[in-house]
């Protein structure tokens, strides 16, 4: 009997040691997803605001440099990853990409490079690293970028039916790119560029374009989500859940819009004086009629925050597997905080300054909360991991999969009559 047993418990040893367990790399590979770049659009979202300070120090310079870097390294971690995840696992790279929820977040991969972008032209250029004719052809390169990862993605999310009572401001991400940041990377190129040159008129004009058209395609979304808000039956006013993050998504189009069109209406009264282009006053009257226009979406962007900030506790989920939405909280609020520091310099409105210091500040601390929760809720693997079974299901390893699985049943059972 008791040889019986050890031979049992003989053959148990060697059917486990021929199972081929699943790493914890490749459950990590297997579960990202595209929601991982709103944490590098947070990370930059820092710089960004902390650039615009007045007075800012050769200390406060190097901690945003470092912001910047780190940003680098968060987006070739997400871009390499899920670039493995495809190579490796392609039901699971395509499902992300059909899935209604975590597919709207794939148009963010071109806004995190953005953010690079802003980045080299406020640490990178000044210090003759790199040169304005490069920074030009990466403006382009984004533009190309952004046209080749919006329209695909919403081909996609279109082809699909949707339900209004479950609509949020975040499906507006699939036309962010083309929204948030053309007109933002545009102004900021320009800053590079001589006035003079025949180029700064395209960049100007593409800006303007593409500004227009994806502020009046999210201003739709934004409609849509004001009708969600009042009409449909049995919903409350206020985004619940993990849907309370996505409220300050709304913050996002009118607020950089207006930062857009005040600081390219800025950069038109440069360009079109010096090209003698369309009249001699059409600099001032693009300036003027773009702060104008850039103060009724600056209102609009502060609505947007208050509504979603005040019933936000109260509605969130205070759960760590939720994490990732809540970097809705940065970002997307970038647009009308920058706004402030603009319209304080156009106006002479020191209180202005004031209040955009301090929300740079509550930007800080708010990206070090949820820098330090995000790396905690990864730890405890209740974000980016994916179960065994779910690895194996999807492996382009078919025979390694089918041995795998066939050791681990036998293993099972072996187990079972021991």
């Amino acid at each position: 009997m008791a040889s019986s047993s050890s031979t049992q418990i003989n053959q148990t040893t060697q059917v486990q040691s021929t199972t081929t367990p699943v790493s914890s790399l490749a459950r990590r590979i297997h579960g990202w997803s595209w929601q991982a770049f709103p944490v590098g659009m947070g990370t930059g979202a820092v710089y960004v605001t902390l650039s615009g300070l007045r007075g800012r120090s050769p200390a406060l310079i190097f901690v945003e440099t470092a912001f910047y870097f780190l940003n680098i390294a968060l987006f070739l971690l997400n871009s390499s990853t899920l670039l493995l995840q495809a190579l490796l696992y392609p039901k699971q790279a395509w499902r992300l990409l059909q899935d209604p929820v975590k597919g709207i977040f794939v148009p963010l991969i071109v806004l995190s490079f953005a953010t690079i972008i802003i980045g080299t032209i406020n640490y990178a250029v000044p210090s003759g690293h790199v040169s304005p004719g490069f920074i030009y052809c990466m403006f382009w390169v984004y533009v190309a970028f952004a046209l080749l990862t919006c329209f695909p993605m919403l081909m996609i999310w279109f082809n699909k039916p949707h339900d209004l009572t479950h609509f949020t401001p975040a499906y507006a991400f699939l036309v962010y790119p083309l929204q948030m940041l053309v007109g933002v990377v545009a102004f900021n190129v320009l800053k590079v560029m001589d006035p003079s040159d025949m180029r700064s008129v395209g960049v100007l004009l593409t800006g303007y374009f593409f500004q227009g058209l994806g502020f009046f395609m999210t201003f739709f979304y934004l409609c849509i989500y004001v009708i969600r808000a009042d009409l449909c039956d049995n919903q409350t006013g206020f985004l619940d859940g993990h849907q309370a993050n996505g409220a300050f998504v709304a913050c996002g189009p009118p607020g950089f819009t207006a930062l857009a069109l005040i600081n390219l209406g800025a950069r038109a009264k440069e360009i079109l004086s010096a090209h003698s282009l369309v009249s001699p006053m059409a600099g001032e009257i693009w300036y003027a009629s773009s702060v104008l226009s850039g103060i009724l979406l600056f209102g609009l962007a502060v609505f947007f925050f208050v509504f979603g900030v005040i019933p936000y506790w109260f509605k969130v989920h205070k759960n760590l597997k939720e994490i990732l939405g809540c970097w809705a909280l940065t970002f997307p609020n970038v647009g009308w905080i920058a706004t402030l520091r603009v319209l304080g310099e156009t106006f002479d409105l020191e209180g202005f300054f004031i209040i955009h210091m301090i929300l740079a500040t509550l930007m800080c601390i708010t990206w070090a909360v949820l820098f330090v929760l995000t790396i905690v809720a990864f730890w405890r693997g209740l974000i980016f991991i994916s179960k065994e079974e779910d690895v194996l299901k999807d492996s382009i390893f078919p025979t390694l999969e089918k041995d795998s699985t066939r050791a681990k049943d036998s293993f099972d059972s072996e187990k079972s009559m021991v």
